[in-house]
């Protein structure tokens, strides 16, 4: 029996058909729509619009050639090598070749005689910046990132290390504060720092603090990468398991620079008891509230990705109330021609200048009276009790 209330007209299968045909071309279209913005479709929409555009220019400079010059085509070829793929460009480059053929032949070839003719240097114009548009196109195909997701996908990226690089919310009495300053200004750190809360009930924060190799741009791909592994790791294994595992994961990538700094920190949120497990990283530094006195904490172990079987032994200490920890990359302290301990000395007196105002914001301030001008990436993680 067929479906409907009782007394109403029996469906009509080709309008049935039909309405499930409409459906599935607007589902075709806003999914053609949706590739396209993507960078999954083909590039045969913007290709028609700007076959139809060259030859309205052209029309356009044959009729107003002084508002409307012949190196007006610069316009849909520039266009062109930021939207179609190399095959369609020289498609629509031998159409914009064609139309300046055109143009030269109506409004006649440079003679000096006034506005309107097809000059050499137009034609230099037009074949440069096709030439450019053409070696862009070949790039971006070789990268396989279409120009409309690239620039979304490096502010993708640039996000995902902010993210990871935020510290989960401590219990009331703690206070954490990250600073991260790329080299030279760029978006992209070598520099970069995970955490979590771990164990029974939350109450054990864990921190990775890491340098990989490089700066800047060029080891902002390896961080990238680094960090999501170490967020991975980070609780997955047992403290003292870590640094090991992150040491034989560097090591499988073999990367041409595949070695990276870390201090690893397992601090009890209960206590105030903690443990600095060190890869060739600075050491912490800890300010004593009773006394206002400074004391490093340096761990031993060697750098990650150097060797296999490498061993991490671990440091152990206790934050008082009142007491604040301090780590670092070498970014912060590093100067051509001076010792580490020198700038390690020079950042501690200016925590404790800056510590006589107000706490909150120390870390950023740090590194802009410090290490403002240093060419190197810079990261600075303190962690302090009430």
């Amino acid at each position: 029996m067929s479906g409907g209330t009782p007394g109403s007209p029996p469906p009509d299968p080709l309008a049935a058909r039909g309405r499930r045909a409409l459906y599935r071309a607007r589902r075709r279209l806003r999914r053609s729509a949706v590739d396209y913005f993507r960078g999954d479709a083909s590039d045969w929409l913007p290709f028609v619009g700007l076959l139809i555009l060259v030859p309205l220019i052209t029309f356009t400079t044959l009729l107003v050639p002084v508002w409307c010059p012949p190196t007006a085509l610069v316009l849909p070829v520039l266009t062109a090598a930021l939207l179609l793929r190399p095959g369609s460009l020289v498609l629509l480059y031998a159409v914009a070749a064609t139309a300046l053929g055109v143009e030269s032949a109506v409004l006649g070839p440079y003679n000096g005689l006034g506005p309107g003719r097809v000059t050499p240097g137009d034609v230099l114009i037009v074949g440069a910046v096709g030439a450019g548009g053409l070696l862009l196109a070949q790039l971006r195909s070789r990268v396989g990132v279409p120009w409309r997701g690239g620039g979304s996908m490096l502010f993708d990226l640039r996000e995902r290390l902010k993210v990871q690089s935020q510290i989960p919310a401590l219990p009331e009495g703690w206070h954490a504060e990250m600073a991260l300053r790329p080299a030279g200004g760029q978006s992209f750190s070598g520099d970069f720092l995970v955490a979590s809360r771990t164990g029974e009930d939350k109450r054990v924060l864990e921190a990775v603090l890491a340098d990989v190799s490089g700066k800047g741009m060029d080891a902002g791909s390896r961080a990238l990468l680094l960090s999501g592994a170490f967020g991975g790791l980070l609780g997955s294994l047992p403290p003292h398991d870590f640094l090991p595992a992150a040491n034989g994961y560097l090591l499988r990538q073999e990367w041409d620079e595949g070695f990276a700094s870390a201090v690893h920190l397992v601090l009890d949120l209960d206590t105030g008891e903690y443990e600095l497990l060190s890869a060739g990283h600075l050491p912490g530094m800890q300010r004593s509230m009773g006394d206002g006195n400074w004391e490093t904490k340096e761990a031993e172990g060697p750098l990650l990705g150097i060797y296999d079987g490498a061993k991490f032994d671990g440091l152990r200490g206790r934050l008082r109330h009142g007491d604040l920890l301090m780590l670092c990359t070498d970014g912060m302290v590093e100067v051509p021609g001076r010792d580490l301990a020198e700038g390690m000395d020079r950042l501690m007196g200016e925590a404790d200048r800056l510590m006589g105002s107000t706490f909150a914001g120390t870390a950023w301030r740090l590194i802009e009276s410090v290490a403002k001008d240093l060419n190197d990436d810079r990261a600075l993680l303190l962690i302090w009790r009430e």
